[in-house]
């Protein structure tokens, strides 16, 4: 009941607010006068400096203010050497940007009746099951938007990524149940993705169609985001995409290149959409300035549940130190913060290769898009944060490099704290002894990502995920212990391997670098023997 209380107070709190935000939605308001000269060479040296510095292959920005876009910028190329410019029109994998999609197709759906935010999810999808009884029980609609269900941060990701693999969405669902709780249901905030594609299989049975169709019919076609794609779709039909980079022995190399059919991915609904800028400027726009037949679209009442506080997140000290800010949280697909006396709106996207931004000052109706087709997490924050300053302290002038240095100081600062040892090279570590893992080697099998070999094969010891061809490698040994040197070297980190005898044998794995992207959940594997190798 307390959990049904807060939902209800929360859904009071945004109708409120969209009782109080509706006359400003529909207020016309003079445009913003043009960027002067001074201002656009700013932007431009900017934009120039992040794109040098990361060493991006190609870059794409938009900034809108006062409701309409004053800047756009691209640079680089969508496949590096080519000679295949960036532009306006340029696909990105938007990456976790695609849930504020997800979510505002499931506002649509209640608007229309379909579906209420404070359903149980059972209701819609009978197999979905979580590992406590009554956490399934008492699971509603929004529950699976908040990043408070109680799954460990990244937990069960290792079924999305590395694509491609053979999980499916009813996979998902059905696994799960085996994920153990890292927290009480609704206690606390901790990232994950695997409930966004639960929401996009709930979307999909409360409106009558596939989730893909879904996006396309209720939200690309009515907003005109004639350039996103989601599902599978041509990709020489389609044409002008940009390809996912690593900057790799100094120079950009396409990683996880395009098929010319791209497939549809079970991570759609979190992840797995792709847009152009002028799409992401179209969509920043419906949420800053919208229209009359956008406010249609989607009501007031709707916009205001979307993108209110729904689970509060802890405030970093560097956010504390570059923004001054005092709250953050998150509400359906969107987080949300005070910056230097700013509410902004936002979210982030990141996927090997690809990351993305979009920032929302509602307030100002103004905001800025960021798309890169590179490994460009601290261009992101840099460049990020600078056009962010443009539209909160505009006095703010260190620049790109000014945050950079700062950035710089922040990572060697935390990396001092953690007195951690150098971490070991797992290319100088010997392979294993396949006489050492006699009676350790086998079929291994984990409730959720299935069946795991380490066996030998051509001399050398192996691991291999049966159902994910990408976690696969070499096993290797250092003072006794065994780590997986993974084959494709953008899967990181890799991963150790501890077995533990007994009548099965166990094996879990760990991350090599502790502090390695949290979607690589190897903590979260349990693996148990049962055979040996064929």
């Amino acid at each position: 009941m307390r959990g049904f209380r807060r939902m209800r107070s929360s859904l009071r709190l945004a109708a409120l607010a969209a009782i109080l935000l509706a006359p400003s939605l529909h207020a016309a308001a003079p445009p913003p006068p043009a960027l002067t000269p001074e201002q656009t060479r700013y932007l431009d040296q900017q934009i120039d400096d992040a794109f040098t510095r990361y060493h991006l292959p190609g870059l794409a920005v938009g900034v809108i203010e006062g409701g309409t876009v004053v800047y756009t910028r691209t640079l680089g190329e969508r496949v590096a050497g080519s000679g295949e410019r960036i532009d306006a029109d340029t696909l990105f994998k938007i990456a976790s940007n695609s849930k504020a999609m997800t979510t505002a197709l499931l506002g649509r759906l209640v608007d229309q009746g379909k579906l209420r935010w404070d359903d149980k999810v059972t209701r819609y999808l009978p197999d979905f099951r979580m590992y406590d009884p009554w956490v399934t029980r008492e699971m509603q609609v929004g529950d699976l938007l908040t990043h408070s269900s109680g799954l460990p941060e990244g937990g069960g990701d290792l079924m999305l990524w590395p694509e491609p693999n053979d999980f499916t969405r009813a996979d998902i669902v059905h696994a799960l149940r085996y994920l153990k709780p890292a927290y009480s249901f609704r206690s606390k905030y901790q990232y994950d993705n695997l409930l966004y594609v639960v929401a996009g299989e709930l979307a999909a049975a409360a409106g009558g169609a596939p989730y893909d169709a879904l996006m396309r019919r209720e939200v690309f076609a009515p907003l005109g985001l004639s350039r996103c794609q989601v599902g599978a779709w041509d990709r020489d039909e389609v044409g002008n995409v940009a390809e996912p980079h690593g900057y790799i022995g100094g120079r950009n190399q396409v990683i996880r290149a395009d098929d010319a059919t791209v497939p549809a991915t079970t991570s759609d609904p979190a992840g797995g959409i792709r847009c152009s800028l002028n799409d992401m400027l179209a969509w920043a726009r419906n949420w800053l300035a919208p229209t009359p037949a956008q406010l249609q679209w989607l009501s007031p009442a709707q916009r205001a549940v979307l993108q209110a506080p729904h689970m509060l997140i802890p405030v970093s000290a560097l956010r504390r130190q570059w923004d001054r800010s005092h709250v953050m949280a998150y509400g359906y697909g969107w987080r949300m913060a005070d910056v230097d006396g700013h509410w902004t709106v936002w979210h982030t996207g990141t996927l090997a290769g690809m990351y993305s931004e979009l920032m929302l000052v509602p307030d100002r109706r103004s905001g800025f898009v960021l798309l890169t087709n590179g490994n460009g997490d601290e261009a992101r924050t840099v460049l990020g944060e600078v056009l962010l300053k443009r539209l909160t302290d505009p006095a703010d002038t260190r620049g790109v490099a000014g945050y950079a240095a700062l950035l710089d100081e922040a990572a060697a600062k935390a990396a001092s704290g953690r007195k951690a040892p150098p971490l070991p090279d797992s290319a100088a570590m010997p392979p294993a002894d396949p006489k050492a893992l006699a009676g350790r080697l086998g079929v291994y099998r984990d409730p959720w990502l299935g069946p795991a070999a380490v066996c030998v094969r051509d001399g050398a010891v192996r691991f291999q995920a049966k159902r994910s061809p990408r976690l696969a490698g070499v096993v290797v040994q250092e003072h006794g212990r065994y780590l997986v040197r993974w084959d494709d070297r953008t899967v990181d980190p890799d991963a150790w391997l501890d077995f533990h005898d007994g009548t099965p044998v166990r094996l879990t794995l760990a991350k090599l670098d502790p502090h390695g992207d949290f979607s690589s959940d190897y903590e979260d594997l349990d693996f148990v023997r049962e055979g040996g190798c064929d």
